[in-house]
């Protein structure tokens, strides 16, 4: 015989068709959030530096193939110039 006490309900089937779903579409969609990055307008990102400070020398700066070439962001879109700077600046640690 079965055992009653390991069977599921109706209820307890239509609550996980509806719900575990739902909580997968919002972590996708939490993770589609996090990866999105900003435009350069919303960041006030311009190709010259500001104070001494440069995308060069930003943690959130990816290089180009080489020291003068263009690079990209991890918080901003575009092509990012290696002496550009923008609102997100960050300084890396020594």
């Amino acid at each position: 015989m079965s055992d009653p006490s390991n069977a599921m309900t109706r209820r307890t089937f239509v609550t996980n068709a509806i719900v575990l779903p739902a909580l997968a579409g919002l972590l996708l969609a939490e993770t589609a959030t996090a990866d999105a990055k900003g435009s350069q307008a919303q960041f006030k990102y311009q190709n010259t530096p500001k104070n001494g400070q440069k995308c060069s020398t930003c943690t959130q700066f990816i290089p180009g193939s080489s020291p003068t070439k263009n690079g990209s962001c991890k918080v901003v879109d575009g092509s990012i110039s290696p002496n550009g700077w923008c609102i997100a600046y960050a300084p890396k640690k020594s």
